[in-house]
């Protein structure tokens, strides 16, 4: 595949577009984000990272183990300068790359789930490196998927290597960009050299860098230890950086919907500014996962529609910095993949990509983020292929338009058998999942629900669908340090 048509495999060119924000707005979130850094400051619990920000030109004063800094504007208009803007995000072979331009939206899995449905069973129960490997099968499988997240964790691995074996995962079952956290700046030190293994060697890593790592700053306004000195690791190693507060308007972040984002937008920008002065051209991604806290449940709310909303107004923020996004936006609440999980993910969704998200971080999550469904991943890349038609919109021309078609058939015919009709049928989105029969079809089928159809065709893709492999004696060599780090650590698989 060419690079030029690899990038117009994402391009949508979406003439439906919201604007949640005005310019002016995004202007005065700008604007509260600078006076944050120069009247309130972060926290920064790493001395390297605090040292790092000291030479920047920032006031560091410390408390106790950690540090407050205070960031001036120049020096947060110097490293938002030095990032790269609308990069290629690389996968492992140029094929898979992802475009990051204004008009692309693609969808990925959501993160962080522990337990799983078995697609044999149905059963739920802790997630294995198995699952993870699945879904990333999955999504290499899916066009509407550009990058890879890590949907579950290798639960059935050593907490301490854990991230390693996320890893090990899924670079063998897609070419995709992959995107997992590290847990420590160790773990992400060794992840960084897996990554250099599967791409043969360093420089061809650090030219075509496909692994990428999640940081999440902890809200409100906290650069925990961990953090910090993964941003330090990330950036020094060559990888990428995705950046995903996580703040609960209401509990760690303001009430408002606004005062959520100006929180997740200067979390954001402080892990950018240090990524920078690690490693000035450190490529970011600007991500949110904000959502409300249900003060009556006393649980974070992903299915709410203001995270769609904080989701949206992220995304304009994104924008503003001329920097690619992937926002939390479509995830359910629901504990079953059932009507309710189905429309949290449309209204969701369908806010975040009509508001220009490059990455839509939603498929496959139930249960606020806790249980990943193989069925439900199917699904949700179903009715993500249907929003991005939407948004796409219509063109009217003289093809289009019909008329000499219209002519041809007149009154009280049929358009079957035009030729119009055939240079046009393929452009419909034709669904694999969704039922379209009539009922008695359906009956005569085994009215069979859509959680079980997708299942089984989430069987049907693992079982036919070929990844591009890794190179030839990279597995082993994988293998060998993660068995090396776990007998460095004193674990066991």
């Amino acid at each position: 595949m060419e690079t030029r048509n690899n990038a117009e495999r994402w391009s949508i060119n979406p003439k439906m577009k919201a604007q949640v924000l005005t310019d002016d707005e995004v202007g005065s979130i700008h604007e509260a984000t600078v006076r944050i850094f120069e009247e309130v400051g972060i926290l920064v619990e790493s001395s390297e990272a605090a040292e790092l920000f000291r030479q920047g030109g920032a006031s560091v004063v410390p408390q106790g183990n950690a540090s407050l800094v205070k960031i001036p504007r120049k020096l947060l208009d110097e490293c938002m300068a030095s990032v790269p803007k609308w990069p290629v995000w690389y996968g492992r072979i140029p094929e898979s790359d992802y475009y990051t331009g204004k008009d692309e939206v693609t969808l990925t899995v959501f993160g962080e789930c522990v337990t799983a449905v078995d697609p044999l069973t149905e059963e739920i129960r802790a997630s294995r490196k198995e699952d993870l490997g699945n879904m990333t099968k999955l999504c290499d499988y899916y066009d509407d998927v550009a990058f890879v997240e890590r949907s579950c964790g290798s639960l059935d691995k050593p907490a301490e290597t854990e991230a390693l074996h996320n890893l090990d995962a899924m670079m063998q079952n897609t070419s995709k960009p992959v995107f997992l956290a590290a847990m420590t700046s160790a773990n992400c030190k060794k992840m960084i050299e897996m990554g250099y293994i599967a791409a043969g060697g360093e420089d061809k890593f650090r030219a075509r860098p496909f692994v990428n790592i999640f940081v999440c700053p902890v809200s409100p306004l906290t650069l925990g230890k961990d953090a910090a000195d993964i941003i330090i690791e990330t950036a020094r190693g060559g990888a990428g950086l995705a950046i995903i507060p996580m703040g609960l308007s209401s509990a760690t972040a303001p009430s408002t919907v606004v005062g959520t984002v100006v929180e997740t937008n200067t979390d954001v920008l402080a892990s950018i500014i240090l990524a920078q002065l690690a490693s000035k051209g450190t490529r970011c991604f600007y991500c949110s996962m904000s959502t409300i806290m249900d003060l009556k449940k006393m649980i974070a709310a992903v299915g709410a529609p203001e995270h769609g909303l904080i989701s949206a107004s992220c995304v304009k923020m994104a924008q503003f910095y001329g920097l690619p996004c992937c926002v939390g936006s479509g995830v359910s609440d629901s504990k079953v993949t059932d009507a309710q999980a189905g429309a949290e993910f449309t209204a969701n969704a369908f806010t975040a990509a009509i508001s220009g998200a490059n990455v839509v971080f939603a498929a496959g999550a139930l249960e606020y983020c806790l249980l990943v469904d193989y069925g439900k991943m199917v699904i949700d890349c179903e009715a993500f292929s249907f929003i991005r038609r939407i948004i796409k919109g219509v063109e009217a021309n003289e093809d289009t338009i019909a008329f000499e078609a219209i002519k041809n058939v007149g009154p009280s015919s049929d358009y079957l058998t035009q030729r119009h009709t055939l240079n046009h049928m393929r452009e419909q989105v034709m669904p694999t999942v969704f039922d379209r029969n009539t009922r008695e079809a359906w009956e005569a089928a085994g009215s069979q629900t859509i959680d079980k159809v997708a299942r089984k065709k989430a069987l049907e893709i693992l079982e036919a669908h070929r990844v591009e492999p890794l190179p030839e004696g990279a597995q082993e060599k994988i293998d060998q340090l993660i068995a090396d780090y776990e007998r460095e650590l004193g674990v066991t698989a």
